[in-house]
């Protein structure tokens, strides 16, 4: 697959998050559930998700450190496992993986790639937004990568 990589600049965008570190063989129970709590706590502050399913990744040994939940018009009240986060503003790179998940360390290759020559850096840890559900033919994943030009 080949990926277009763009960059838009965005301000802060709040959002409402359950944080957990797992490992590879849990992520999508945890995913499935996190998006799940975040929507009943959502429900419960009458508030609604102001775009799609959001996940935002760190690697650690033998999994992740993940943030799952929705972007959110403001600050959700922290409620059993769900918290409120923010998204970074400014520069975000970003592209578009379609198909399955496990095959998307290629659109994270193809990005860190375009940074790179394009004389720019990651400032903190990528994103994905799920456009699709997951049991959709050729699901669609935006990957984003918060940068800025390289300092040297």
């Amino acid at each position: 697959m080949t990926y277009e990589v763009s960059v838009e600049t965005r301000p802060e965008q709040p959002a409402a998050v359950v944080h957990e570190v797992v490992s590879r063989d849990d992520l999508s129970a945890f995913l499935g559930a996190a998006f799940g709590e975040v929507g009943v706590v959502l429900a419960q502050q009458n508030m609604f998700p102001t775009g799609p399913p959001l996940a935002r990744y760190r690697l650690e040994p033998g999994g992740f450190d993940v943030e799952a939940g929705f972007p959110v018009p403001g600050p959700v009240t922290p409620t059993g496992r769900v918290v409120p986060t923010t998204l970074p503003g400014g520069e975000i790179a970003e592209t578009v993986h379609v198909g399955p998940y496990d095959a998307i360390s290629a659109a994270y290759t193809a990005v860190t790639a375009w940074l790179e020559a394009e004389g720019r850096e990651p400032t903190g840890a990528p994103w994905e937004l799920y456009l699709d559900a997951p049991d959709a033919p050729a699901p669609r994943t935006v990957v984003c990568f918060p940068c800025s030009a390289s300092a040297g």
